[in-house]
């Protein structure tokens, strides 16, 4: 039994899934030149939201043909942008294995009302039969299943030749795992995790196949201002210039070109990746050799880089009720808060219950090593705080 308390304990306890830590070294002096008490529309404005997108299309390898748009509403925002706008053309297949991708389908199902849809579902830990999927239809899907920790492994799955349009929410893997833009019509990320960014300001990606379905096909119900992408038939092209569609942060604007300079200054794309492949990897040596627990992820190849999904398998807690290994597992996370060496890591309320510890680039390997033995030290305490058997 682990009782005495580690030594060495992260520098930097953030580990939630979004909003996620700052990149390493990161004080509100970053934010000295923000634009501010200046219009967005303003020649200072415009040329930084222009410089968000053109360093976002050079650090994630965007083609140069696609579209790169600042949207309002984070990632969310971006996603029913794209669900209302070029959704009921033909059929839709949606795909669902967490909470976030079962949200995407009661909007298309109960909201938008289509009656031509496929639902492909699986359970938390595993991936639907992606061959069963009609590519004759849209698809909508979560790239990682930020509540699941589980995530395609790749886009091979996806045919060059497709009929409809591939929509994906990428949000907790862009700029941490390859997002195969050739397989992609619509992609979707927020600022706020792998890089570390604030909240509030979506990203939309669009391919060609994408601006055409835009300019040819007009939804049977009204879309509101903050929803249209077209006029008179044609691209609002501005959008993904710089001009948005409503007034963004200009604060937080600042705060994702330090992000995107930083992204550069650790090698770029590839470094991303590195960072969080090397905190995955910890945690995943880890888990190999403790007992009390196991990913959620049941195939290693699915499992994520990032919002890294665990389930304690202790035979002591494994045969408690869902309720009581929900409160167990927020009584341990609880305690490594207490302790300040851990915040929010549990899991998301609609997830098995267990931890979620986020390992995007920004966290330090070191920290997450660090962090390891204070789990099994506050597992050990949760677990001697449970009733013991008659």
């Amino acid at each position: 039994m682990t009782t005495t308390k580690p030594g060495l304990r992260p520098v930097n306890p953030q580990f939630s899934s979004g909003p996620c830590a700052k990149r390493p070294g990161w004080t509100l002096q970053a934010l000295k030149d923000a634009a501010l008490g200046r219009s967005h529309r303003a020649k200072i404005g415009k040329a930084k939201l222009k410089q968000a997108i053109d360093l976002t299309r050079e650090i994630l390898n965007v083609p140069a043909d696609y579209k790169i748009g600042i949207v309002p509403a984070s990632d969310t925002g971006a996603v029913e942008m794209a669900l209302w706008s070029t959704l009921g053309a033909r059929p839709v297949t949606m795909l669902a294995w967490e909470s976030f991708g079962e949200g995407w389908v009661t909007d298309v199902v109960k909201q938008l009302k289509l009656k031509d849809v496929t639902e492909l579902k699986a359970a938390y830990g595993e991936l639907p039969d992606l061959s069963k999927i009609d590519f004759k239809s849209d698809v909508v899907f979560t790239w990682n299943g930020t509540t699941s920790g589980v995530r395609v492994p790749n886009g091979d799955w996806i045919p060059a030749n497709r009929e409809g349009l591939t929509i994906c929410d990428a949000t907790s893997a862009a700029f941490a795992q390859n997002l195969d833009f050739a397989k992609l019509d619509v992609v979707t990320f927020s600022w706020q995790k792998v890089l570390g960014g604030e909240g509030a300001h979506g990203m939309l990606i669009l391919s060609p196949r994408a601006v055409e379905r835009l300019e040819t096909y007009k939804p049977a119900w009204p879309l509101p201002k903050i929803f249209r992408m077209t006029k008179g038939g044609k691209l609002i092209d501005g959008i993904f210039v710089g001009e948005t569609i409503n007034t963004p942060s200009m604060l937080c604007v600042e705060d994702y070109l330090d992000a995107l300079l930083w992204a550069k200054s650790v090698g770029g794309l590839k470094g991303l990746q590195a960072r969080s492949d090397a905190n995955a990897k910890v945690l995943s040596d880890w888990v190999a050799k403790t007992a009390w627990i196991d990913h959620l992820a049941k195939k290693p190849e699915t499992r994520s880089n990032t919002s890294v999904c665990l389930v304690v398998a202790d035979p002591a807690v494994t045969k408690l009720t869902l309720d009581e290994q929900a409160a167990f597992a927020k009584n341990l996370t609880s305690i490594l808060e207490k302790e300040g060496v851990a915040y929010d890591i549990a899991f998301y309320r609609d997830a098995p219950p267990g931890l979620r510890i986020w390992c995007g680039a920004t966290i330090e390997t070191k920290d997450v090593e660090a962090l390891t033995p204070w789990l099994d030290w506050a597992f050990e305490q949760a677990k001697a705080a449970l009733p013991k058997a008659a």
